[in-house]
Parts: C-alpha cells; structure tokens; sequence
C-alpha cells in the first residue's frame, strides 16, 4: 500500500489524510458495537432466562421484608441539613485545593502583582466558613437526636 504524498498546509509539510490508518478503531468499534447489540438481544431470547414466577419475585421490594407503609415517608430536616454541609465543605475544599496548588508555584508571575491580594480573599473565604461552621454547630445542627 502507498502512502499519500505529504501536503503542504500553513502550518508546513504535513502528511496527509490517510484512512487506512483508523481501520483497526473502526474494527475495533465495529466489534464493541455487535457485542452490545448481541448481549441485549440475547436477554429476549426466551429459552436463555429463566422464568419462575412466584409471588415473592412479585412483590414491590426483594429485600426480605414485607413493604410496610407508604413509600412516600417525610425524611427528618437533620438529613437536609447534614446534606447541604457536606456539600458547602466540599466546595470548599474544591476552591482551596487549586489555589493552594498555584500559590506556592515559583513559575508562574501572579503572585509578585496578585499574591497578598489573594491570600487575603482566601483567609476572608476561611473566615466566613469558619463563621458559618460554628454558627451550625452552635444551633445544635451536628447533633442527631
């Protein structure tokens, strides 16, 4: 097989587009794509499942134990609440963890205009958590009663 002769583009020579050299990713998705479709048509061939049904397979939950009461119950406020902490401490950590990479990054010029400035708003930021965290724990939030 030859190849193509190279092109020239704006950028220099460059080779050019050759499809031959994505036919085993073709192949390769070719075989994923019947494997698929084999697998989900194997699953309605009916000599290949089985098929008992009784009246716990039936039933609305296999876990064991007989569904009682609605499925509808009210969670307690408590589970909310922990929740939403959770979630306002992992975005926390989710700011500071890339400004603590880049702060003590000796390459970049940032920090010679940008640094106090910055460092102030993070403690500003620590602060405010801080302020909310205790504010949480003082109204009794992390207590489960």
């Amino acid at each position: 097989m030859t190849t193509p002769p190279p092109v020239l583009t704006p950028a220099g020579l460059e080779p050019a587009f050759d499809l031959a050299t994505y036919y085993p990713m073709l192949i390769f998705a070719a075989v994923i794509l019947s494997m698929a479709c084999g697998i989900v048509a194997a699953t309605h061939i009916p000599f290949l499942k089985p098929r008992n049904p009784t009246k716990t397979k039936q039933m609305p939950y296999e876990s064991g134990m007989d569904p009682i009461g609605s499925a509808r119950m009210q969670f307690d406020v408590k589970f909310y609440l922990i929740a939403i902490l959770f979630l306002v401490f992992d975005v926390e950590l989710l700011f500071l963890y890339p400004w603590a990479v880049s702060a003590y990054n000796t390459t970049g010029g940032w920090q010679s205009r940008y640094g106090d400035l910055v460092f102030l708003e993070i403690l500003a930021f620590m602060v405010t958590l801080t302020l909310a965290y205790l504010y949480a724990w003082r109204k009794g939030v992390f207590q489960w009663r």
